[in-house]
């Protein structure tokens, strides 16, 4: 799933081809991908592209005074086309889920792989009308997101770790890969409890959020679409990489499954050395 970083990454992408364009033709290529009927597609046509802004993983090209929001979800992704063919594709064509096309031509298109169908794109008048964004808590990255910030969002929290941080409605944009790398970096169990963490462990995972996020950002700057989600990957320590070494102590990274998902970790780095239960209610092992 493309995260904070990516989709940070594809605002910049598409701002700079973007910016000033007019928007000739938008195709809806798959039936479950609009989540809106008012104001039509059709209404973006004839609009000229002006800023496009990031919120959490949604991203938000404005076109006159309406606004195209997407989200991604899991197996969603963006093709840049420098060109397209003459011939529009068909409905329910592979994985295409929708076209905007530009006048002077090329244009990109919204893909999504899998049977679960889950991108979302919306045509709204102000993009807090989009559920999930009105929803969504403080975006790391913002100026007055500082430690104290971060703090006021653990205090209380009786959940695990791993979830809080994954929890849009209280952090905005970092999902099941980053939170692995994140934890990893402030070597901190998944399964450690919010609210039990001290001061000093509160500005530890605070600098962790921001060393992580902030360094793929930069790792994904200018990097064309197509080539990011091997630049994630590549810039990744135990998220996805089960079975392999820690690069940083030399243990082996061990995962646990979930019904849809699963997270990674290094027990030398992270639990004291003790493997975590494979199991739902993981539990550290006695």
């Amino acid at each position: 799933m493309p995260e904070l970083p990516e989709v940070e990454a594809l605002r910049g992408f598409l701002e700079e081809r973007l910016a000033g364009r007019v928007v000739r033709r938008v195709l809806p290529l798959a039936v479950s991908v609009l989540k809106t009927y008012d104001p039509p597609l059709t209404a973006l046509e004839g609009g000229r592209a002006g800023p496009v802004a990031r919120y959490g993983k949604f991203l938000d090209l404005g076109v006159g005074d309406l606004h195209l929001v997407t989200h991604l979800a899991r197996a969603g992704w963006l093709r840049w086309h420098d060109t397209f063919p003459a011939r529009p594709p068909g409905p329910g064509k592979g994985p295409l889920a929708l076209r905007v096309e530009l006048e002077e031509g090329g244009g990109f298109d919204l893909t999504e792989a899998g049977t679960q169908k889950r991108l979302a794109v919306y045509v709204v008048r102000d993009p807090r009308e989009v559920p999930g964004i009105a929803r969504l808590g403080p975006d790391p990255l913002a100026e007055d997101f500082d430690r104290d910030a971060f703090a006021a969002l653990l205090a209380g929290e009786r959940r695990q770790i791993k979830g809080v941080l994954r929890d849009q409605s209280v952090i905005a944009g970092i999902g099941n890969a980053y939170s692995d790398e994140i934890l990893h970096t402030a070597r901190v169990s998944p399964f450690k409890l919010a609210a039990s963490f001290d001061e000093d462990q509160v500005t530890h995972l605070y600098r962790a959020v921001e060393d992580t996020l902030r360094t793929a950002v930069e790792r994904a700057r200018g990097v064309a679409a197509g080539q990011l989600k091997a630049e994630k990957k590549s810039g990744l320590q135990v998220h996805g990489r089960a079975g392999e070494p820690c690069p940083v102590c030399g243990d082996t990274v061990r995962s646990v499954s979930f019904a849809d998902s699963s997270l990674q970790y290094c027990p030398t780095c992270q639990t004291g050395g003790k493997p975590l239960a494979d199991r739902r209610l993981s539990r550290l092992l006695k």
